[in-house]
Formats: structure tokens, C-alpha cells, sequence
């Protein structure tokens, strides 16, 4: 089915509720994937649409670097959510708790030897798994203050496009609205990040994108949890 006509509301729509718990098109890094959709809008998309502002300007910013993407581009037709049972599939696969993983695999009488193959493997490499322990994952609690160009901007608008901004290993917390000064507000707001995913610098960069509302990011706490 794919997104539809990115040139208008239904298809914006549709690639907004798209990109609400991704951050490309396909993957964990921009590909030819984005690329090709970014080029098949020819508008910017509207405020109200904030995880495809998100994802546009975040392309945007990355122009001049499309043809290093990885990826091959298809037609646009091909990428959407038709494009992605599979994908959400394995991962609900990968996440499966460990007691459901099939130690002994399965096969008829006549292949007896190499089910036995299988289920030695498939033993071995639970055994493997059990025994590689994560270690503690070094985290972070940050409270940012963004501030808007001037006392007519929505801080409830920029509010819900910074959460709208999905990242692994990114949490985001309690906000507030904090006076600035001659009628002007900021928004205050905090968040949880795992060290080795995500920085201070893709988060201002991330929301600064939000150029309509945003003139700036500061951070206003930094603790290692």
C-alpha cells in the first residue's frame, strides 16, 4: 500500500503515524529508504505533523550526504506500511523470553540425524547466550530548556514535538512551562538517555530542527544516574 501521495494530507498523515515510534523509513541509520521519500515531498510538512517535521528537517540537514546513504532506492510506492510486517516481526522474535526458544528444533524419523545436528547446535548457542551477561547500563538524567523565538509561540506545540522526537535508549520525562521574561516562556523538560546511545549533541540537534518554534537548547542539569 505503501504512504499514499506524500503531497497531501492523507499521505502525510499516513507517513506521520509511520515514522510515530521509528526514526527512518527502514533501519536504525538514514538510507536510500529516506531518501527517496524526502524526495517525493515537495513541501515541507506541516507543524501539526511532528514526528514527519521531525524526521524531514533531521533529512534536510543531512542533503548534501544522500548519495553516501547506504541502500538502494526503490519506488516510493515500495516503502510504507505494507514494507513492514516482516520487519516488526522478527523483532518481536528477537525479544521472546528465553523459555520459549526451541532447544530441540523438529523432523521426521528419516532425518533423525540431522534434527540431532540441529538440536545440538541450538543447545550450544542457548548455552552461549545464557552465559554472555549484560553489565549495568551507564544512564543519564538531563533537564533541557528550550526557548522560543518569542512570547507568540505555543509552548504546548513545542512541547509535543520534542516527545515526539524517538531515539533509542531515550526516555523523556516531566516538562513544565518556566517564565523567561516580558511575557515569554520556556519550556523545561527532563529526560532519561543510555550513555552509549544517545548525547547531548543529537538531542539539541534533533530538536533545534523545530525550527518554527525553537531558537534554542540549553542544558540546565546534567547527573549520571
Amino acid at each position: 500500500m505503501g504512504f499514499g501521495n506524500l503531497n497531501n494530507e492523507q499521505g502525510v498523515k499516513s507517513l506521520d503515524d509511520f515514522l510515530a515510534e521509528r526514526s527512518y523509513i527502514e533501519g536504525y541509520v538514514p538510507s536510500q529508504a529516506d531518501v527517496a521519500v524526502f524526495q517525493a515531498m515537495s513541501n515541507q510538512p506541516a507543524t501539526k505533523y511532528c514526528h514527519v517535521l521531525r524526521w524531514y528537517n533531521h533529512m534536510k540537514s543531512y542533503k548534501s550526504q544522500f548519495t553516501s546513504f547506504p541502500g538502494i532506492k526503490k519506488n516510493i510506492s515500495e516503502y510504507g506500511p505494507s514494507s513492514t510486517p516482516a520487519a516488526n516481526g522478527a523483532a518481536v522474535v528477537d525479544e521472546e523470553d528465553d523459555d520459549d526458544i526451541d532447544l530441540f528444533g523438529s523432523g521426521d524419523e528419516d532425518e533423525a540425524a540431522e534434527a540431532e545436528k540441529i538440536k545440538e547446535e541450538r543447545i550450544k548457542a542457548y548455552a552461549d547466550k545464557k552465559a554472555k551477561k549484560p553489565g549495568p547500563i551507564a544512564k543519564s538524567s538531563i533537564i533541557l530548556e528550550v526557548k522560543p523565538w518569542d512570547d507568540e509561540t505555543d509552548i504546548g506545540e513545542m512541547e509535543k514535538c520534542v516527545r515526539s522526537i524517538v531515539i533509542d535508549g531515550l526516555l523523556w520525562g516531566a516538562a513544565k512551562k518556566v517564565p523567561v521574561g516580558y511575557g515569554i516562556m520556556k519550556l523545561q523538560i527532563g529526560c532519561v538517555v543510555e550513555d552509549d546511545k544517545v548525547g547531548t549533541d543529537i538531542l539539541e540537534e534533533s530538536i533545534t530542527a523545530f525550527e518554527d518554534l525553537v531558537q534554542s537548547v540549553d542544558i540546565a542539569a546534567f547527573n549520571k544516574i
